[in-house]
C-alpha cells in the first residue's frame, strides 16, 4: 500500500465520526437521518410511516402526499393486498438519500404521509371506488401530486379519474399483465381493467402508454392494449432489448407531457416478489426495475404507485422491502423531477 496515501487517510479520517464528510452534498444527506440529539434515529422505533415520511392529518400545504389504499376487494386470485400498506410502512431504512440524483427528496419538497383513504363499506368494490375518486379530485384540486400504496389495482382507475378529469394522461405500468381485460365474473370493476376502463372514460392516453414485464396465464386478454394503441413490452422483448433501449422507448412513447408512473409488484419475478396475489415466473429482476425507473428522470410525472403487496405471502418481507424501494425510486422522480409536473397542459 502507499504509505504517504495511508498517512494522508489517517489524518484525514481518523477522528472523523459518521455523519462528518468533506462532500457537502453527503453532508447535508446525513444530516436528514441526524436526530436532535446528534445520533441517527433508532429505523425500529417510532410511529411507522411511508418511507419514513412525517405524519400530517391533511394534504394542505403539501406538494407530494403519500397515502395508502388499503382496499383488495377487486382481486382474481389471491386476497391481502389490503394489508399493503401497513407491511410497507413497517419497511425501515429506505433513503433518504438517493444516489443517482444526489439527493434527498423529502428536502426537495414538501411531503408527509397523510393516512389512508377513508372507505364507507369494507364490501362493496364500487363504493369503495368512489370513495377512491373523490380522495384524489380533492387532492388534485389542492394542487398535491399522489404517491399511494396498494391494495390491488383497480384502485388505480380512480385515481386515474380523478387526475386525468381536465386531460388524458401518459403512464409507464410495469406489470405482469396489461389489466385492460373487459368485464370479468359479471363486473367489469376489478384489477384486470383497471386501464381499460380509464382509456374509455378518456382519461387515460393509450397511444402515450407503455406496459412493461407483461408474461404469464392472461395473456389471451390483452386485445385492448394492442387495439387502442398502447405500447406493450412482453418479457422476451424486455430480455432481447435490456432495460436502456426499454427506457429510450418509454420517454419516446410519454413524450413531454403529464404522465403517471403503476408499478405491480407482479411485474417482478416471485424470486424478488413473491408476496402478491397472481405471481408469474420469468419477471423483472428488482435492480432492472429499480434503473428503470431511474431512467425515466426528468419526465412530469404527476403521480405514481405500487400495488398488489399482500404480506401474508411474503415470508422473508422481500416484496414489502421492493415496493418501498420502488416507491422511494417514484418518490425521487416526482421530487426532482419537473416543476411544472402539476402545470396546465
Amino acid at each position: 500500500m502507499d504509505e504517504a496515501k495511508l498517512k494522508e487517510l489517517r489524518a484525514r479520517y481518523t477522528d472523523r465520526q459518521a455523519f462528518d464528510a468533506d462532500d457537502p452534498v453527503l453532508v447535508a444527506a446525513a444530516r436528514q437521518v441526524k436526530s436532535s440529539d446528534g445520533k441517527r434515529a433508532l429505523p425500529y422505533s417510532g410511529i411507522a410511516t411511508l418511507l419514513d415520511l412525517p405524519q400530517a392529518p391533511s394534504a394542505a400545504g403539501l406538494d407530494i402526499a403519500l397515502i395508502g389504499v388499503p382496499m383488495d376487494l377487486g382481486v382474481s386470485n389471491r386476497s391481502g393486498a389490503r394489508f399493503g400498506p401497513r407491511a410497507v410502512r413497517n419497511i425501515e431504512r429506505i433513503g433518504p438519500y438517493h444516489p443517482t440524483f444526489r439527493g434527498v427528496p423529502k428536502s426537495a419538497v414538501r411531503a408527509a404521509d397523510i393516512g389512508d383513504v377513508p372507505f364507507r363499506s369494507r364490501y362493496s368494490l364500487e363504493e369503495s371506488l368512489e370513495d377512491i375518486e373523490h380522495f384524489y379530485s380533492d387532492l388534485k384540486a389542492q394542487g398535491v401530486r399522489p404517491l399511494s400504496v396498494g391494495g390491488d389495482h383497480s384502485i388505480t382507475y380512480p385515481i386515474l379519474k380523478a387526475l386525468g378529469k381536465d386531460g388524458p394522461v401518459g403512464l409507464v405500468h410495469i406489470d405482469a399483465h396489461c389489466d385492460t381485460m373487459g368485464a370479468y365474473d359479471g363486473s367489469k370493476f376489478h384489477h384486470g381493467g383497471p386501464f381499460r376502463l380509464a382509456v374509455l372514460d378518456g382519461v387515460l392516453d393509450p397511444q402515450r402508454t407503455i406496459q412493461i414485464g407483461i408474461r404469464g396465464a392472461s395473456n389471451m386478454f390483452w386485445e385492448f392494449s394492442h387495439a387502442s394503441g398502447m405500447t406493450v413490452i412482453y418479457m422476451e422483448d424486455f430480455m432481447r432489448m435490456g432495460v436502456e433501449a426499454v427506457a429510450a422507448l418509454a420517454r419516446k412513447v410519454v413524450g413531454d407531457e403529464p404522465i403517471y408512473i403503476s408499478v405491480d409488484v407482479d411485474g417482478f419475478d416471485p424470486a424478488y416478489a413473491p408476496g402478491t396475489g397472481t405471481p408469474e415466473a420469468g419477471g423483472l429482476e428488482a435492480r432492472e426495475g429499480l434503473a428503470l425507473l431511474r431512467s425515466l428522470a426528468g419526465l412530469r410525472v404527476i403521480g405514481a404507485d405500487v400495488v398488489e403487496v399482500a404480506p401474508q405471502y411474503d415470508p422473508t418481507t422481500n416484496t414489502s422491502l421492493l415496493a418501498a424501494q420502488l416507491l422511494f425510486e417514484e418518490f425521487a422522480l416526482m421530487a426532482f423531477g419537473r416543476a411544472e409536473a402539476q402545470g396546465p397542459r
